[in-house]
């Protein structure tokens, strides 16, 4: 009973960082199978269209019968604020995401997602929704934090470095890989996922107050896969012109959709909120870090991809910076709760103090009688 108890305990205790661990090693898996679909002629814009409205398929069945008394009307203005959201959480950002990796690699795209945090940090200030204390150290960390982050993006966007061949064979090899991760128009690449990141930060923050709009969590995911996936089929229709790009075969490329769609637009979705629930924001993006560490460790031991000296250098400023600007965030909403709570406590010990005066002037009274 004991040992049960015992287990029972130490599960509740380290699920969360088991269950983020494991999500993140989906993210890895799924950089990696993403890559070779490409490399087999999967088109990007192709892949980000069928990948969602797979997603928007499977969510709505759930989305329908679990918040039936959640969602909100739908309105013009409604739909209008789910196309933008679509727009720059699905379509626009995750095609320009992908063609990323297709010209530069699994290890960069993955680092270049630390930034997020630090990114919409500063947009934060100037839409005047985030305010810095300069004069404290938890401001000074969040400013020393984000100038951290942009000086490692900038190493790895304009500076490749010297390169770290793997010494030897691969032991999986990406069909169709260019030269062993020597990856053609670095800099169109670099500069896809800084757009990209940019584009994502702005969503995060439409996101919060969308969700005060429409709570229906679920709904909204479905509303946006399904929104952001046309978005991305008529982009692609654009884009491109040859009818055998949209076939997909029952291949690599066919299950890169189905593991992506599952694994990170599903499990990892639900296993982040549950975390975000248990343990708040911070701690779930303390995680993101070890995605960049895993395909790092996979690219170079694994399928024996070569690694630069840029990426190395941007990539730990990066993850350096994020963490000095979590630290800082962390304090921050720490001093805010204890500010707001003082007021409580005030009225506690003024309310204490009249019952001490209260009981003291009933002893006055009856001892005076």
């Amino acid at each position: 009973m004991a040992s049960e108890a015992g287990g029972k305990l130490l599960w509740t205790r380290y699920a969360p960082h088991a269950l983020m661990t494991l999500a993140q090693l989906c993210y890895t898996i799924m950089y990696f199978i993403t890559e070779a679909a490409f490399n087999r002629g999967l088109n990007p814009y192709v892949y980000v269209t069928y990948r969602h409205l797979l997603v928007a398929v499977l969510l709505w069945p759930f989305a329908y019968y679990y918040e039936k008394n959640q969602r909100p009307k739908m309105t013009f203005k409604l739909f209008l604020e789910i196309f933008v959201l679509s727009l720059l959480g699905v379509s626009l950002t995750l095609n320009m995401y992908f063609a990323s990796l297709k010209y530069t690699s699994p290890t960069f795209v993955t680092a270049m997602v630390n930034t997020i945090a630090s990114m919409t940090f500063v947009i934060a200030i100037i839409l005047r929704m985030e305010i810095v204390d300069i004069k404290s150290l938890r401001g000074l960390a969040k400013i020393a934090g984000t100038v951290t982050s942009f000086a490692g993006v900038t190493t790895m966007t304009l500076y490749k470095g010297a390169t770290i061949a793997c010494l030897w064979k691969s032991l999986i090899h990406i069909h169709g890989g260019r030269g062993g991760g020597m990856h053609e128009s670095w800099v169109t690449g670099s500069i896809l996922a800084v757009v990209s990141c940019i584009c994502w930060s702005v969503w995060y923050i439409m996101q919060a107050s969308s969700l005060k709009r429409y709570p229906a969590q679920l709904s909204l995911t479905a509303w946006m896969c399904t929104v952001g996936g046309i978005q991305s089929a008529v982009f692609t229709v654009f884009m491109q012109h040859r009818a055998e790009d949209w076939l997909i075969g029952f291949g690599i490329k066919f299950w890169s959709i189905v593991y992506s769609g599952l694994a990170c637009n599903g499990f990892t979705v639900l296993v982040q909120l549950w975390c975000t629930e248990k343990k708040g924001p911070v701690f779930v993006t303390m995680f993101n870090p070890l995605s960049t560490i895993m395909v790092a460790i996979l690219a170079y031991f694994i399928f024996g991809e070569n690694l630069y000296v840029g990426s190395i250098i941007g990539g730990v400023a990066v993850i350096v910076g994020m963490y000095v600007l979590l630290w800082g965030k962390d304090k921050d909403h720490e001093h805010r709760t204890s500010k707001e709570q003082e007021p409580e406590l005030d009225c506690e010990k003024q309310a204490k103090v009249s019952d001490v005066y209260a009981v003291r002037s009933d002893f006055e009274t009856t001892k005076s009688t």
